[in-house]
C-alpha cells in the first residue's frame, strides 16, 4: 500500500468512524423527524385540518366530529373555513373523580397501566384521532376504529399509552382511529319520559360513535383511508359497546369487521329500569316537563352527579336498584337499541360481520403471588361453599399444570359471556367467529393474564407500556403475532399469517379458540372447560 492511500486512510479514518457513529446512533435511537407545515393539512368535508407527520405517518389529535348540547342527540360539527390545527388529543369525557386511579396510584394494576391523566370537558370531548401513512395519495387502506373500555362511565381513547395508533398504522399501513364520547350521566341517562325535544335523550354515548363512523365513512378516503373496509374493536367497555353496535340500524353498513376483546355483551338495560333511573335523578333536581330546559344549563356536572347518585340510593333502598345503575348503560329504547345485542340470538343485521371474540386468562385478578393448597381452598370456600370441592376437581382436570393461585384467580365470567356470543354468532351460519384465550403472563410483575394485558401486545406498543409487559423479547415476540393477526383481521377479515398456528374459525360443531402464550396454539372448547364455565356466570 503506497504512502498516499496511508495517508488518505488517516485522514479519513476519524470521518468514518464519526459516520459509523452517526449510522448507529440512527439505528440504536430509531428516531422518527416530526413534521408540521402544509404537507400535513388534510380536507374534510367540514373544513380544511393541519396536523403533523411523525415519521411515516401523519397523525391527528383531537378532530371534532360531532357536537352536541347537554343531553341531546349529537349533530355535525360547525364548518370552518380557517384551518383547524388539530395536532393535540382533546379533552376527555367528564367522570368520576374517583375513577381517576387517585388515591390507588400505588397499585401493581395502576403501576402497570400507567393511565394517563387528562383533562375533561363536556363539549369538547366529542373527538377523535387518526394516524395514516398517506394524505390524498388514492390508495384505499383498511380502517381500525378503536373503542376505549371504562364500562360506560370511564376512560378515553388515550387514556392508556398503548392506544396510540402510531405503530398499527406505521406496520400494517392501515389508519387508525381512537375515539372519545360522552359517558355516565351524560352519555347513558335516559330522559325520554320528559318527552319532547328529549324523546331520543337515550343512549347518547352509542349515538356519539355512530357519528365518529359517520364522519369516517364521510372523510376517510381524504385520510387515505377506504370508507368500505373498517373495522370497529374495543376492550372491556369498548368491547360492550362494539356489542351493542352490531345491534343497531343506525350503525349498520358504517362497518364491516368487529373485534370484542374482555367486553362480550348478551343483554343491556331494560327501558323500564333506566326511565326510572332518570325520572329519579330529575326529581332530585327539582326538574320536569315543564322546566325540563333548566337541564341544558343550570346544573353544574357535580350537581347532575349528586343527583345521579342519590336517585340510584333512594331506588336501591326500594329494591329496584338493578344492575349497571350507577353510571348508565346503553337501553334496549326499541329504537336507537332495539333489540338486546345477544339475547336471545345474535343480530341478524351483523349475520355477515366477521368477529374476533377473546378474553384473558385472570381478567379482574389483578395478582400472581403464591397461595398454598389450603389458602386457597379457604378463599375458594367462601365463593362457592359446598360446591368448593366439585369446582377443584373440575379446575384440576382443564388444568392439571396450574398453580393454587390461578385456581383462584382465574376469569369464568369474562370468558363465559364470551363463549356464549361466539356460539349465538355461530348458529347464524354466516361470517366466521374468531375466538381466543390470552394466557401470557408478565415474568417482571404480578399482574399475570389480567384485564388488558393482551392491549399493548395488538396493538403493537409493548414498549410503550413496559410496567406492564415487562418489555421482555417474550413480549415482544408475542407482540410480534397478535399485532400481525389483529392487521390481517383489519384488512381481510380472517387474521392468519405465516408467523403463528392456523387460526380456525369457531363454530358450534368445532369449537376452536387460539391460546395466546410464548407458544401459541389452537383448543376445543370441550366438557371440561363447559364443566368449569358453569361455575361462572356471563359479566355482561
Amino acid at each position: 500500500m503506497n504512502n498516499y492511500i496511508i495517508k488518505l486512510l488517516i485522514v479519513a479514518l476519524p470521518f468514518m468512524m464519526i459516520g459509523c457513529s452517526i449510522s448507529q446512533s440512527k439505528k440504536n435511537s430509531d428516531y422518527r423527524v416530526v413534521v408540521t407545515d402544509e404537507s400535513t393539512v388534510a380536507q374534510t368535508i367540514y373544513g380544511a385540518i393541519q396536523g403533523y407527520r411523525d415519521g411515516d405517518v401523519f397523525t391527528f389529535k383531537g378532530i371534532p366530529y360531532a357536537q352536541a348540547e347537554r343531553f341531546m342527540p349529537p349533530t355535525a360539527p360547525e364548518k370552518h373555513n380557517d384551518t383547524l390545527k388539530c395536532r393535540l388529543y382533546g379533552p376527555k369525557a367528564p367522570q368520576m373523580e374517583s375513577l381517576e386511579w387517585k388515591g390507588i396510584n400505588q397499585t401493581d394494576y395502576a403501576f402497570g397501566n400507567q393511565f394517563v391523566y387528562e383533562p375533561m370537558d363536556e363539549k369538547g370531548c366529542i373527538v377523535l384521532n387518526v394516524w395514516t401513512k398517506g394524505l390524498n395519495d388514492g390508495k384505499k387502506r383498511p380502517v381500525f376504529v378503536w373503542i376505549h373500555g371504562g364500562g360506560y362511565f370511564a376512560g378515553s381513547g388515550h387514556d392508556l399509552p398503548c392506544y396510540e395508533g402510531w405503530a398499527l398504522a406505521e406496520k400494517g399501513d392501515i389508519v387508525t382511529l381512537t375515539l372519545n364520547h360522552r359517558l355516565n350521566i351524560l352519555g347513558y341517562s335516559d330522559l325520554t319520559a320528559l318527552g319532547g325535544k328529549y324523546e331520543n335523550s337515550v343512549n347518547l354515548g352509542m349515538q356519539d360513535i355512530v357519528m365518529a363512523l359517520k364522519w369516517v365513512h364521510d372523510n376517510i378516503t381524504n385520510f387515505g383511508g377506504d370508507p368500505n373496509n373498517v373495522t370497529i374493536g374495543g376492550q372491556s367497555g369498548g368491547g360492550g359497546k362494539v356489542s351493542t353496535l352490531l345491534a343497531m340500524p343506525s350503525a349498520h353498513g358504517l362497518f364491516h369487521k368487529a373485534i370484542i376483546q374482555s367486553g362480550s355483551t348478551l343483554t343491556q338495560t331494560e327501558p323500564e329500569q333506566s326511565r326510572a333511573l332518570g325520572l329519579a335523578m330529575l326529581e332530585e333536581l327539582g326538574v320536569n316537563a315543564k322546566n325540563a330546559d333548566k337541564l341544558l344549563d343550570s346544573f353544574t356536572y357535580e350537581q347532575l352527579l349528586d343527583a345521579s347518585n342519590k336517585a340510584v340510593q333512594k331506588l336501591a333502598k326500594a329494591g329496584d336498584g338493578g344492575r349497571r345503575m350507577m353510571g348508565g348503560s346503553p337501553v334496549v329504547d326499541g329504537n336507537i337499541l332495539p333489540t338486546h345485542p345477544f339475547s336471545p340470538a345474535a343480530p341478524e343485521i351483523s349475520k355477515d360481520i366477521p368477529v374476533i371474540i377473546g378474553t384473558d386468562f385472570n381478567e379482574f385478578s389483578f395478582e400472581n403471588t403464591p397461595l398454598t393448597m389450603e389458602e386457597a381452598t379457604k378463599l375458594l370456600k367462601e365463593r362457592y361453599g359446598e360446591k368448593t370441592d366439585d369446582y377443584i376437581a373440575a379446575f384440576k382436570k382443564m388444568y392439571p399444570e396450574k398453580t393454587p393461585r390461578e385456581m383462584v384467580a382465574i376469569d369464568l365470567g369474562f370468558r363465559k359471556g364470551a363463549i356464549r356470543q361466539a356460539e349465538l354468532k355461530s348458529r347464524q351460519k354466516g361470517a366466521p367467529i374468531y375466538h381466543y384465550l390470552f394466557t401470557w403472563q408478565p415474568t417482571t410483575n404480578v399482574l399475570a393474564a389480567s384485564h388488558g394485558m393482551e392491549l399493548p401486545f395488538m396493538f403493537n406498543n409493548v414498549a410503550l407500556q413496559p410496567e406492564m409487559t415487562g418489555n421482555t423479547a417474550e413480549a415482544h415476540a408475542l407482540e410480534n403475532i397478535m399485532s400481525n393477526a389483529w392487521i390481517q383481521f383489519i384488512k381481510t377479515g380472517d387474521p392468519n399469517h405465516e408467523g403463528m398456528p392456523k387460526w380456525e374459525p369457531f363454530t358450534e360443531e368445532n369449537p376452536v379458540y387460539m391460546i395466546f402464550d410464548n407458544e401459541c396454539k389452537m383448543k376445543t372448547v370441550d366438557a371440561d372447560t363447559k364443566a368449569l364455565m358453569e361455575f361462572g356466570k356471563p359479566i355482561f
